[in-house]
């Protein structure tokens, strides 16, 4: 039943997926293939599951590779083509991809699903507003992947509601080792103890001991200055403090900004993509001549400052730490994503600013940009600064915290929670 299940899920709602992934072309399309050959490989997992016995960890581990590197395909293909006009369509399946995961997710993967799921139509979100005008085909495009991880959820809760199930026959390895020495011994026989002789009043003897007052203390043995850490230094010498020790194979999670620095710094451009990476303390970056369908891509810089002189497609600073970027004029959008303390001014006109996983945004707003969209996803400390006409700036708070009502019958109601302290 699991296996027919996962089948049917492969040739409904992944193939509407994959059929306009290919009507779409290009990147998606090339993407669509990477996806297609994910759930393949999940595919012959749970086969694998419904014929073996639970494997050990270490074995479970190397069955889930092909899964797992088709995952890391579809998310390094996305990192590549960020310059691609489809870069949110990339997104939204490089974000939500990994709820393949769900087999290695115990005791409720099908939440775990649905977390990905969301993690998603941040990208999903835009698509439609870019292309719902210009191309339906976008629209059914994001509801067909919307939907596949909405079936894939259904799916895991009813046939692998605690886990993923594996029968219990065969091996997926080598044959398990027979019990030892067969059924289990029972556990030890409790003493026999005679309770008869206790009874409540001998807790009388605790408060007496407790009223004997001072005389309590007569007992205790004396401190002796030999005894004292303070005079006898040797006293103070003992094992040392233990330190636990992460366990093998298992890494820290990257920080936004975060990242060695030990690669050489880039300034490049590629065709239409300008590569600034791995710059630190440089505030002399300069991109000019660049052309109006360029994109300035910043990526893992510290304490630098960027300056983009002309009109191009759009910025993106990536994993960036404590970086400013001064632009004249934008196609499109700025992005900032997976960073810290941050900011940006624009001299003459931006559509978009889009803030992703940033802690610390400053965005510093001209006259001519005052109609500009924000739109920001699981960031903080965000502030808009508008210009006044002494040349000042005022400053207004994007609001991190919202607050979500049941409007009956239309269902939900979200307005932000405005901080007053």
């Amino acid at each position: 039943m699991s296996v027919n299940g996962y089948q049917d899920l492969v040739q409904g709602p992944l193939r509407a997926y994959l059929q306009l992934s290919q009507q779409i072309g290009g990147d998606v399309a090339t993407q669509a293939n990477l996806v297609n050959a994910a759930f393949q490989a999940q595919s012959r997992y749970i086969q694998l599951a419904a014929t073996k016995a639970k494997p050990s960890q270490a074995e479970e581990m190397q069955l889930l590779t092909p899964t797992s590197e088709q995952i890391s395909a579809i998310q390094q293909y996305r990192e590549k083509n960020r310059a691609s006009q489809f870069f949110n369509h990339l997104s939204a399946i490089s974000e939500s991809i990994p709820a393949l995961g769900w087999v290695a997710v115990a005791p409720a993967p099908a939440p775990y699903v649905k977390e990905m799921n969301d993690a998603g139509q941040f990208y999903t979100n835009r698509v439609l507003k870019d292309w719902k005008e210009k191309d339906k085909t976008h629209v059914e495009w994001c509801r067909a992947w919307v939907q596949l991880l909405s079936d894939l959820q259904a799916y895991v809760k009813q046939f692998h509601t605690t886990g993923l199930v594996w029968s219990g026959k065969g091996s997926a390895g080598a044959p398990p080792p027979p019990p030892p020495g067969g059924l289990p011994p029972p556990p030890p026989v409790l003493p026999d103890v005679d309770f008869s002789n206790l009874s409540l009043d001998d807790r009388s003897a605790l408060f007496a001991e407790i009223n004997r007052g001072e005389a309590i203390t007569s007992s205790l043995r004396k401190v002796t200055p030999d005894m004292q850490t303070h005079k006898n230094p040797t006293l103070r010498q003992g094992p040392a403090p233990f330190k636990a020790t992460s366990a093998a194979g298992h890494k820290p999670l990257p920080q936004p900004g975060a990242g060695q620095l030990d690669k050489p710094p880039v300034f490049t451009r590629d065709g239409k993509k300008w590569l600034i990476e791995y710059q630190k303390g440089n505030s002399n970056l300069v991109v000019e001549n660049a052309d109006m369908n360029n994109v300035v891509y910043m990526f893992r810089c510290r304490d630098s400052a960027l300056t983009v002189r002309g009109k191009v497609n759009g910025v993106v600073l990536d994993s960036c730490t404590k970086c400013a970027v001064v632009f004249d004029n934008l196609v499109s959008s700025i992005e900032f994503v997976n960073c810290q303390s941050v900011q940006m001014q624009v001299l003459g006109k931006v559509p978009t600013v889009s803030i992703d996983k940033t802690d610390g945004c400053q965005i510093y707003l001209s006259p001519e940009s005052l109609d500009v969209e924000i739109v920001s996803s699981k960031s903080s400390e965000m502030n808009v600064l508008i210009p006044k006409a002494n040349g000042d700036y005022t400053e207004h708070a994007i609001p991190e915290q919202f607050k979500t009502v049941l409007n009956k019958p239309a269902g939900l109601t979200t307005t932000p929670v405005e901080n007053k302290g």
